[in-house]
């Protein structure tokens, strides 16, 4: 899953000199490419261009619009089964995305959440829907795709929270995420592959005992996107997820992997629907001896994600 990613690179008129010497063209601070592209291609929730970011589920790819574009998205992710009980939860994340020019994109946004939780050891029941929190997602494009032999995008996303999103309970948490989205074209149009791994660190406050916690997770994901028509694009994402305990990968607690199928539809040109069901197939929580990690993770987890471009 990790090896990334070969094929044809698009040639380049010429190389510009950066202050450490004469770089490749394809850092985008650099210089900028010309291509023709199709006025609607496979895939697409643009007018122009093949806009990766949501063709593969949980995994990201690397694009982040056109300069000035403004984007509402509607992110809703669900996490059902544990290992006895009823349990389901939804965590939806509301964003306005604006991208600032070609390597930079911010975009604030507000989270709300939702439990139904009967009969689960380790968790009070509850059936709670709730205003959860905030974040500020930035993403800055590293690599451009369309001129290179691959794409790479950086993410970082500070977020303060008051409610847990896994059992509803009150708590104060501040934390972050950071990622890098490596993505490639490996059929013109029609094959899109994505590598992502992301690291995310926090530390939380229990507000019925105002003692403090630390916790940290890795994730690596992979996933493979076919268009079989200009405006359906599905395939299937992998990935592995690791829990700690302390903020900076501290000690290990549990791993656990997801493995389902994706989709992205191109409603219009500038609307757009995308999403996945990924089911857990392995996993194992620390001196748990049990077949998966419902220590940590859910049995399935599924997204939904809803697009509007401006």
């Amino acid at each position: 899953m990790a090896a990334l990613l070969a094929g044809t690179v698009p040639a380049v008129a010429e190389e510009a000199q950066s202050w450490r010497g004469y770089a490749p063209s394809w850092l985008p601070s650099l210089s900028h490419a010309v291509t023709d592209k199709p006025e609607t291609v496979p895939g697409s929730h643009h007018a122009e261009g093949v806009d990766t970011e949501h063709i593969f589920g949980f995994t990201m790819g690397s694009d982040i619009g056109q300069p000035g574009e403004i984007e509402i998205e509607l992110e809703n992710v669900a996490g059902f089964g544990k290992r006895s009980g009823s349990y389901a939860t939804l965590a939806t994340l509301a964003q306005v995305k604006y991208t600032v020019n070609d390597r930079l994109r911010i975009a604030p946004g507000v989270a709300l959440g939702a439990q139904r939780i009967d009969a689960v050891p380790g968790y009070d029941d509850r059936r709670h829907l709730s205003f959860n929190g905030a974040g500020f997602e930035v993403r800055y494009k590293l690599i451009d795709r369309e001129v290179a032999p691959f794409g790479l995008t950086l993410h970082a996303q500070p977020g303060w929270s008051r409610v847990d999103e896994g059992s509803g309970m009150r708590i104060e948490h501040y934390g972050a995420e950071f990622a890098a989205l490596f993505d490639r074209e490996l059929i013109k149009d029609r094959l899109f592959a994505a590598f992502n791994i992301w690291y995310g660190t926090g530390a939380t406050r229990q507000l019925s005992t105002g003692g403090w916690g630390h916790e940290s997770e890795l994730q690596l994901h992979g996933a493979l996107s076919y268009a079989f028509v200009p405006r359906f694009v599905a395939g299937v994402g992998l990935r592995y997820l690791r829990a700690y305990d302390g903020g900076g990968l501290d000690r290990f607690a549990g791993d656990a992997v997801f493995v389902g199928p994706t989709f992205s539809y191109a409603i219009t040109p500038t609307l757009g629907v995308s999403g996945t069901w990924q089911v857990q197939v392995s996993g194992q929580a620390l001196d748990d001896t049990r077949a998966l990690n419902l220590d940590h993770f859910e049995r399935h987890q599924a997204m939904l994600r809803l697009n509007a471009h401006f």
